[in-house]
């Protein structure tokens, strides 16, 4: 996927994408087919990796998303576009199978499949390209974008630049790997791994005696329910720990899934900066709790391990955190636990750990080091981001950055949430364009969050996008 002719010329795009998962790709499949248009959108998107893989080392057998199937790249804002999930079955003949299954949760496989699919087919996607570096052209006012392109081998193979009059960094999250466990990840003679890695190193986690799994989320629930599945009843030998109270369910009512709607994202985007800082944390369980089927299989599987007397070998205590860890002289993993709740402290040892400790976004800061004058910033030093998902930005840079997946602080709960993901591309290219050729909901919730409607203030002329011309 790396053949893709890389655009070099001078004349700017109207849109370059920097990274390519789910979020960016969605924004490329619904700039591609803009609706009621004069003239397309010229769009390049960049990715360093050689193709699209949606989190690989979690592909676990039988794991579904937690978002039902409608939360594709595109139906909640065009559900004739192309790019559906129904018309991606359709061109495989399973549009029967699908409906016969009855699945509103599709497997996490499939819709990486689909994914893949679409990359396939838009033109506009150049895989193996390593942004290097933005900066702002005063003279010509528009963006410059520098990459290298890798080869198969991932080594440099060409320089390269495109110029741009907007962009949009979709660069995703990168594991959270807790500071006491973070040596031991460093050496690769011990069993320590994120869970983003699991499948990868499956086998020899199996060929361990004892595994210990940290984290109380979906993707630690998956894990131990993997490895609990693999073992021989009386021979688990598994520790399952989470710092949080309790194996908690998602937050999974309707109501309660109104939290991702639009109008919640608004609603938060409106509240005071302090006030969104507090409610973050408090709303751990509406996005990393466990799905109450996998907790049931769980309970069901340990509960199949006692019909023929006995408990099966397995230990699973919330309210634990990890104070140290370190390496013994025979090469196992002693971890020092504390128990928040009794104010205790013991000493696990253990032959592997996986940590499901989650996902962090990465900072803007690296790849904007050019441009960081220009960012305004909040008062903990985050960029600044508005209702159209741009960041703040100096008057004298008349272009727009926008961002996906960045904004948890100014947007809430639902920013890493697929099901927002095609409305949030469909706000971003109808501010860029100017025009509506995605028309939106104005309202999706039941729920009303506030008691006055936040209101959005107008676009300074500075940050008014520039009229989009046709490029011959």
């Amino acid at each position: 996927m790396t053949d893709r002719p890389t655009p070099r010329t001078d004349q700017p795009h109207d849109l370059v994408g920097i990274g390519i998962g789910p979020f960016n790709l969605s924004l490329a499949a619904l700039a591609h087919t803009l609706p009621n248009s004069p003239h397309p959108l010229t769009t390049a998107f960049y990715e360093q990796r050689p193709a699209f893989h949606w989190h690989p080392g979690l592909l676990i057998d039988g794991a579904t998303l937690q978002v039902p199937f409608l939360a594709d790249l595109v139906t909640l804002a065009d559900p004739t576009n192309p790019w559906t999930f129904l018309n991606y079955l359709r061109t495989r003949d399973r549009l029967y199978p699908f409906y016969f299954a009855e699945r509103f949760h599709i497997p996490r496989t499939e819709y990486d499949a689909y994914c893949r699919w679409v990359t396939h087919q838009l033109p506009t996607l150049h895989f193996g390209h390593q942004i290097e570096a933005i900066r702002w052209n005063d003279r010509h006012h528009h963006f410059e974008v520098d990459f290298t392109q890798l080869g198969t081998d991932g080594e440099a193979e060409a320089l390269g630049r495109t110029h741009t009059r907007n962009i949009a960094l979709g660069i995703g999250t990168e594991p959270h790997i807790p500071a006491p466990l973070k040596p031991l990840t460093e050496d690769p003679s011990t069993p320590v791994i994120h869970s983003a890695d699991y499948l990868h190193h499956r086998k020899t986690l199996l060929d361990a005696e004892h595994i210990t799994v940290i984290g109380s989320g979906q993707s630690g629930a998956e894990i131990f329910l993997d490895l609990l599945r693999a073992r021989p009843t009386g021979h688990e030998n598994l520790h399952w720990l989470a710092r949080t109270q309790a194996f908690a369910p998602m937050e999974y009512s309707k109501l309660g899934l109104e939290h991702f709607t639009p109008d919640y994202t608004r609603y938060f985007h409106a509240l005071p900066e302090p006030v969104r800082d507090e409610l973050v944390p408090r709303q751990w369980q509406l996005h990393k709790g466990i799905d109450a089927d996998t907790l049931a299989a769980i309970h069901d599987e340990l509960y199949r391990r006692t019909l023929h007397g006995g408990w099966p070998r397995t230990t699973l205590t919330p309210g634990v955190s990890v104070h140290t860890a370190k390496r013994t002289h025979n090469t196992r993993i002693e971890l020092h636990l504390e128990h928040t709740q009794q104010n205790t402290r013991t000493t696990l040892t253990t032959d592997a750990v996986i940590l499901a400790t989650g996902y962090r976004e990465r900072p803007l800061d690296r790849i904007l080091t050019a441009l960081q004058p220009h960012l305004h910033r909040d008062t903990s030093g985050r960029p600044r981001i508005d209702h159209h998902f741009r960041l703040e930005l100096d008057p004298a840079i008349t272009g727009n950055i926008y961002v996906q997946n960045a904004e948890r602080h100014t947007h809430g709960v639902g920013t890493p949430d697929l099901g927002l993901a095609a409305w949030r591309s469909a706000t971003i290219l109808n501010h860029l364009t100017g025009t509506t050729p995605y028309p939106l909901p104005q309202r999706t919730a039941f729920t009303t969050f506030g008691l006055n409607t936040p209101t959005h203030p107008t676009p300074t002329p500075n940050h008014t996008p520039a009229p989009l011309t046709h490029h011959n």
